[in-house]
């Protein structure tokens, strides 16, 4: 089969390539920014039981993962769910008040490894307090080469899972309905067709271009074209190219949104792992924006009642 890359619009190879990647974090937490979703997992203590086995590769984490324990929590108990600090559980301060009533040990260390041993017992991110005059604490997975202790636990995804949704995606810009536009401009019609027939007989083979699940999944409709989730109207293949229209005297001239973005079925949620096959979808940017983390049921429960406060009845 041809490269993809011969095919793919550069905003669509580009597109599906971030779709392997986390969300974005800023240096003042303890996430890592936009990096695999394979990548070493943080999980809240409160949330250990729920989150400790992998939903593949028996139950591991490609990456391992490490625990992060409130100091109040840690220091009322000496027993910690089997956890061992400083090889898969650290202290993390996230308030001054934290920091001040229960200050980290003399023989403590930040921590500055993600494998074990964790080169530390402890981690911080304290912001600074503009009116008392005090400044931010960040202690541990601060360095450039070491940004970040992880992932958030519910973006996570095997490698191999991560391959088998680009391969997905990839199926489903090329079903959308004004594909025939993307390849009527293509340098050989032909060519592209042939290569579109053979990357869906692929999926086909590994059980990732079952239509029925597409469609019972609201990213495909009954004639095989992808809608978005949310709205069910089309999804245009034009659309993952052109930026949305801004509103005039706010307008910005580098934006890179662009009228269709990734979207999951069922939203990303603690214990559950959701970034899989069968889930993910592309989606309307505002479709999207509405419905945030809610999950699609309860944004349609949300417009239902909205509609009927507004007294607009639907048939």
């Amino acid at each position: 089969m041809a490269n993809k890359t011969e095919y793919l619009p550069a905003s669509v190879k580009t597109k599906i390539y971030k779709t392997g990647q986390t969300r974005g974090a800023d240096d003042d937490v303890i996430y890592q920014n936009r990096v695999g979703r394979n990548s070493t997992v943080i999980i809240p203590y409160e949330e250990y039981e729920i989150c400790a086995q992998a939903p593949s590769d028996n139950g591991q984490y490609e990456n391992g993962y490490i625990v992060l324990i409130r100091p109040e929590d840690y220091f009322a108990s000496t027993h910690h769910k089997g956890l061992i600090l400083g090889e898969n559980l650290l202290v993390f301060y996230e308030t001054r008040e934290q920091w001040i009533k229960y200050p980290p040990l003399k023989i403590w260390k930040a921590a500055n490894s993600r494998r074990m041993p964790l080169g530390g017992e402890y981690v911080a991110r304290i912001p600074a307090t503009t009116s008392e005059g005090q400044s931010k604490i960040v202690k541990g997975f601060c360095t450039s080469s070491m940004k970040g202790a992880g992932i958030r636990v519910y973006e996570y995804s095997n490698m191999q899972n991560i391959k088998d949704c680009k391969l997905q995606l990839e199926v489903l810009f090329w079903s959308c309905k004004d594909i025939e536009q993307i390849i009527n401009d293509a340098e050989n019609p032909d060519a592209l067709r042939e290569y579109i027939s053979e990357l869906k007989n692929e999926a086909t083979q590994k059980g990732l271009y079952d239509r029925t699940k597409l469609e019972r999944s609201r990213i495909i409709d009954a004639d095989g074209y992808t809608i978005c989730p949310l709205c069910l109207q089309h999804i245009s293949a034009i659309g993952f190219c052109k930026k949305l229209q801004q509103a005039k005297g706010r307008d910005v001239p580098d934006l890179t949104v662009t009228e269709v973005s990734l979207f999951h079925i069922h939203e990303l949620r603690t214990g559950e792992f959701n970034h899989k096959p069968y889930n993910l979808g592309w989606g309307h940017h505002h479709c999207n924006v509405v419905v945030k983390d809610s999950g699609i049921e309860a944004t349609l429960e949300w417009m239902r009642r909205v509609l009927i406060k507004n007294n607009i009845h639907t048939f």
